[in-house]
């Protein structure tokens, strides 16, 4: 054999191993072998340790606090109150929402958990012995955990605002609400139903659940008082956002404070906002000259970081006696605790809720959002997906399986009556819209197909006579879903958060050897970054995946972006990542028809080359032109190959899937098992499967979590009673049921490599897939709806209340 043969293109373009490889991922490594560097790893010298003392009450004023036990603790260096912050303007902080929160309570605590005081001290052991040694005096006041009651109630929560005084989103009707967001006709919407043929109206209840990272948040802060810089370490999913915010409070030019994203074990959401810890680490670091470590327990976090969901949807929706959907009203109750925190676009207050008119060509629609306050913990982060797309999905999934059930049609059926056709696309939606591209109708056949829908129902009404013959006590339910995502968030015509526009960013540099390093606006929080963006830059620079580095988190180094939440890092971030990419590419065009003595529109692109048209065997590889780059003079063109993109999109991207989930019940004791869960997505052009299925299967098991267990829930004066996660379900291998999935492609029109974003995906689908196969179980016996999640003892109840159990 031999050596010196050339490398044919099929084996040039599996070296790249660029878009559609399953290329392993290369961050796995260090991961698994334990060699991550975490938050809580970072170790500096005269580290001091800082941890809260919190609010047993949900409402309550503060009458008096006295550290003096907890100072003569030895070890204890101070303990903050919001009388300490306030003399450096960072008592409070704008939460990502427009609202005020105080980082310590000023005088009256509005939920359990909140933070009261900060002890600072030599470490962590330290600290939490001086919290308990904080005597706190409480008046207790009433509580409100009902955000219908709430509306209702001559009880004040939050005294701060003025009464009468307008919400960050216009007139508030009530003191204890927040904003009336509306979208739609609302006029055109009620007049259509009011004459349809057939109309069904149910109240759709989203419980408020958790992210739960296994990470839970943290934040060291160093302020170097010689220099006047601010370092910040943190599980921060926007690092640069928090460096804007961090400035704006503290007053700290921005360009004075770095602040770097290190390894995170998980975001989904919950590390979007700014937390407490973050401004007491800083301000302590402040006060005493010293690094300042905060590292929140498990309770903390479940109690007092960020909730999501908490949604009462009530809908309204008809048809004509075909099935053929004809207008859909939706009146939303949504509950944000304490403080508005929800992480939103500003002009959104309820995220892309609006996308609640799913996959169907609904011609007339109309959504109303009521933000309430409450005494539970503040925040409504999109816990793995998209601004509020995961309640958008649960409400119209399980609105289409009532009309179904109410039309006594095949809910399949419906759906496929009813979905957007491919030739509408681009389509624009009664709510405002435009969705890029999409093809359910392939996909939803492919689905069924896949699953043997007809031998199912089949085996379904079987299985129904035959418990009503007393020959078995297990029902078989189908779970039915088919979502469309909002993803990519976002244009900066329509999305900003506290008035930063949602760009995001790529810088390139190629070294004169040929490899290459490429920092971006985003941070991976476990999506694999370091694997796929080299991907994309290995597709369209030529420089194989394997010598290009990624680098995330680092506001010093990396160009400013909007960070990775609500599967915008591909969509975005992926998309100024390949337009980097054709900048160098431009760049090298010119360098290699100078080499090969020829004008720039006589060479042509080849997988890692640019090759003399009508001459294939005139060519200079990528690595020859980065040498030739930096070491040889070219006429016109400067020395070295770097390139940096800030991509604006032009729109939103739609990414959808069908799902199937296949449940068998047991009537007597609620115990449920997944037979069969069936999910095919399409996210369009496809950068790396491997990847797309682990987010799959990762999102799939979160949804289950949600729809089958997952519950933050309060007593009636405000106690979370799902504090720890002896409480909290957390699905664990033995839980988790097998997986198949599939796919269709379909690329967006808009995107310059045509994806659109996987990770919110499954939890968006999955959710109402696993819903609607606890639902069709009991269909043949009258449920039309019953509230999440659907844990063993609400399946026994849901059965007794059917007089199923004799």
């Amino acid at each position: 054999m031999n050596d010196m043969t050339p490398p044919t293109r099929e084996e040039r373009v599996e070296k790249l191993k660029g878009l559609g490889s399953s290329r392993k991922r290369v961050e796995d490594a260090r991961f698994t072998q334990g060699k991550g560097n975490y938050v809580d790893d970072i170790k500096l010298p005269g580290m001091l340790h800082g941890d809260f003392v919190r609010s047993p009450y949900a409402h309550a004023r503060v009458v008096s606090i006295n550290a003096e036990a907890a100072l003569a603790l030895p070890g204890v260096v101070a303990v903050l109150t919001a009388k300490d912050l306030e003399p450096l303007s960072l008592h409070w902080m704008p939460t990502l929402a427009g609202d005020k929160q105080m980082v310590l309570a000023d005088g009256k605590v509005l939920f359990q958990g909140q933070e009261v005081a900060f002890v600072v001290a030599e470490d962590r052991y330290i600290a939490a012995d001086a919290v308990e040694l904080v005597e706190v005096e409480y008046e207790e006041l009433p509580v409100l955990v009902d955000p219908f009651e709430a509306l209702q109630s001559d009880v004040v929560l939050r005294e701060d605002l003025e009464p009468g005084a307008d919400g960050a989103h216009g007139p508030r009707r009530h003191h204890n609400h927040i904003f009336l967001w509306e979208e739609g006709d609302k006029a055109a919407t009620e007049q259509v139903i009011e004459n349809a043929e057939v109309v069904v109206e149910e109240m759709v209840y989203y419980h408020r659940t958790h992210p739960c990272p296994l990470e839970t948040c943290g934040s060291v802060a160093s302020m170097d008082k010689v220099n006047g810089k601010l370092t910040l370490w943190g599980t921060f999913q926007a690092p640069h956002v928090v460096r804007t915010v961090a400035s704006l409070l503290s007053g700290i030019e921005e360009h004075n404070i770095r602040v770097i994203s290190p390894d995170i074990g998980g975001g989904f959401g919950n590390k979007v906002g700014v937390y407490p810890g973050y401004v007491c680490s800083i301000v302590a670091s402040i006060v005493t000259g010293k690094p300042v470590k905060f590292i929140e327990d498990r309770m903390d976090n479940l109690m007092a970081t960020a909730f999501a969901r908490d949604y009462w949807m009530k809908g309204r929706i008809s048809a004509t006696k075909e099935g053929k959907i004809t207008g859909l009203h939706c009146h939303v109750t949504a509950d944000h605790g304490a403080f508005d925190a929800c992480a939103d676009p500003t002009k959104f207050p309820a995220g892309f809720f609006h996308i609640c008119t799913g996959s169907y060509d609904i011609p007339v629609a109309y959504v109303g959002v009521d933000g309430v306050y409450t005494n539970k913990a503040p925040g409504g982060v999109a816990y793995r997906c998209s601004f509020r797309v995961t309640e958008a999905a649960y409400f119209i999934e399980r609105m289409i399986e009532v009309l179904a059930m109410e039309l006594n049609m095949d809910a399949a059926e419906l759906r496929r009556i009813n979905f957007i056709r491919k030739e509408q696309f681009p389509y624009t939606s009664a709510l405002g819209w435009e969705y890029d591209s999409g093809d359910y109708h392939t996909a939803w056949d492919k689905a069924l197909e896949a699953v043997d829908y007809k031998g199912l129902r089949a085996e379904q009404a079987e299985r129904v006579e035959a418990f009503k013959r007393g020959e078995t006590r297990k029902l078989l339910g189908i779970g039915l879903t088919h979502f469309t995502e909002i993803v990519g968030a976002g244009p900066v015509k329509n999305c900003d958060i506290l008035g930063m526009g949602m760009f995001d960013s790529c810088e390139i540099r190629i070294h004169p050897t040929g490899s290459a390093v490429a920092r971006l606006g985003t941070i991976s929080q476990g999506q694999g970054h370091a694997t796929t963006f080299a991907q994309i830059l290995a597709s369209e620079t030529g420089i194989p995946a394997d010598s290009i580095t990624i680098e995330e988190g680092d506001t010093d180094t990396a160009p400013y972006g909007l960070g990775t939440y609500g599967s915008r890092s591909t969509p975005v971030a992926g998309a100024a990542t390949a337009l980097a990419g054709r900048k160098i590419r431009a760049k090298a065009q010119m360098i290699a028809a100078y080499l090969l003595e020829v004008h720039d529109n006589d060479v042509e692109w080849d997988v890692d080359r640019f090759v003399v048209k009508g001459a294939p065997e005139r060519f200079k590889t990528i690595q020859e032109i980065a040498y030739a780059a930096y070491n040889q003079a070219i006429p016109g063109v400067e020395p070295g190959l770097e390139a940096v993109s800030y991509y604006d999109p032009p729109n939103m991207t739609y990414p959808f899937g069908a799902y199937i989930c296949v449940m068998e019940i047991d009537v007597d004791t609620g115990e449920h098992e997944i037979r069969q869960f069936y999910a095919l997505d399409d996210c369009g052009t496809r950068i790396n499967p491997m990847v797309i299925e682990g987010q799959v299967h990762g999102g799939l098991t979160e949804a289950l979590a949600i729809a089958m267990g997952q519950e933050i829930a309060y007593d009636d004066i405000g106690n979370c009673k799902t504090g720890t996660l002896m409480d909290f379900f957390i699905p664990t291998a033995w839980e988790t049921p097998n997986y198949t999935t599939d796919f269709t492609e379909t690329p967006s029109p808009h995107h310059p490599i045509g994806a659109k974003g996987v990770g919110e995906s499954p939890n968006v689908g999955g959710v109402p897939a696993f819903s609607n196969a606890v639902h069709d179980a009991f269909r043949a016996f009258g449920l039309r709806q019953s509230h999440m999640p659907h844990d063993h003892w609400r399946i026994w109840k849901t059965a007794n209340q059917l007089g199923l159990h004799g």
